[in-house]
């Protein structure tokens, strides 16, 4: 465990590794660099990650990039049993089925569209018009979690679990873009934020400002 290194800071993106990683009481170290500051493009970093992005983890000699895989391999590989870990064939489908689900249609079909036409609009440009259409798709896949959560304490039968992780950092990150949540996501929410693990990752990847959201998001 000692050898697992977590690179990355200030993104809902970065955030999920290391939540992950403090749920499963693992020890890491954390270098927190960030989007678009001259970090990830280093010969150095470039030589391990070429994708030059964050979240990047490495764990011996088993490098990954990608928030979800690399959340996935350390669940895999140092499950505790405060996580979820699916064991069937239609617990492991269904895990995929909300994972895939959250990160396509809400962050990258929705809450990164409304980033890069807002915060990256100097890369991307700007349109209020587009911000505003994210946003409303994103309304949409809101009104089908809260119905499949209404009544549930969490995504799947087992307990807590990688898809509830995505899905709580992706209504963190629609806050701080000032949407409104369901009643009953927003109770979802507030009661897994009350995690200790939760509380934990936040400190250590919004350092700066501890507590809440900063505008480096994703």
């Amino acid at each position: 465990m000692a050898g697992i290194t977590l690179w990355g800071a200030g993104t809902p993106r970065s955030f999920r590794p290391i939540w992950m990683a403090e749920e499963l009481g693992l020890e890491y170290k954390h270098l927190p660099i960030g989007p678009r500051t001259g970090e990830t493009q280093t010969p150095e970093y470039t030589e391990m990650n070429r994708k030059q992005k964050i979240p990047f983890m490495s764990d011996g000699d088993i490098r990954l990039s990608e928030s979800l895989a690399i959340c996935r391999y350390l669940l895999g590989a140092y499950p505790n049993g405060d996580v979820f870990l699916p064991e069937t064939l239609k617990d492991k489908a269904k895990e995929d089925e909300w994972c895939c689900y959250i990160f396509g249609e809400m962050d990258e079909s929705s809450l990164y569209v409304m980033r890069r036409h807002s915060d990256l609009a100097d890369i991307y440009g700007g349109s209020k018009e587009v911000v505003q259409s994210a946003g409303q798709y994103l309304q949409r896949h809101l009104r089908v979690l809260e119905g499949h959560l209404n009544g549930r304490e969490f995504l799947m039968d087992g307990g807590f679990s990688l898809p509830d992780l995505m899905l709580v950092s992706c209504l963190d990150w629609a806050l701080f873009y000032g949407l409104e949540l369901p009643e009953t996501l927003n109770h979802y929410r507030d009661r897994i934020a009350e995690r200790p693990a939760y509380a934990r990752a936040m400190q250590v990847n919004y350092a700066e400002l501890f507590g809440g959201l900063n505008n480096g998001t994703a």
